[in-house]
């Protein structure tokens, strides 16, 4: 037996409370190591803050319906 089938049989012998302690102690420890789903779960958070910081920096007046023909054609370059 692995060393998680040995986890998973004592977690499941412990009372529903107990194994939620389980549950917190190794969400603490992927966060203290940046291991893990709860890593994971804290980079999916920080991104969304900066998309949500980004998009509410944008000013007032700034169109949220621009498309591809509001873009027009590329003008033509002079040569140097």
């Amino acid at each position: 037996m692995n060393i998680a089938q040995t986890l998973q049989t004592h977690i499941l012998a412990l009372p529903t409370h107990m194994q939620a302690e389980v549950l917190d102690f190794v969400e603490y420890l992927e966060q203290k190591h940046g291991v893990g789903l709860a890593a994971k779960k804290n980079n999916d958070l920080q991104t969304e803050a900066f998309l949500q910081r980004v998009a509410y920096s944008l000013s007032d007046d700034f169109p949220d319906d621009i498309d591809s023909t509001d873009l027009g054609e590329d003008s033509t370059k002079d040569n140097l």
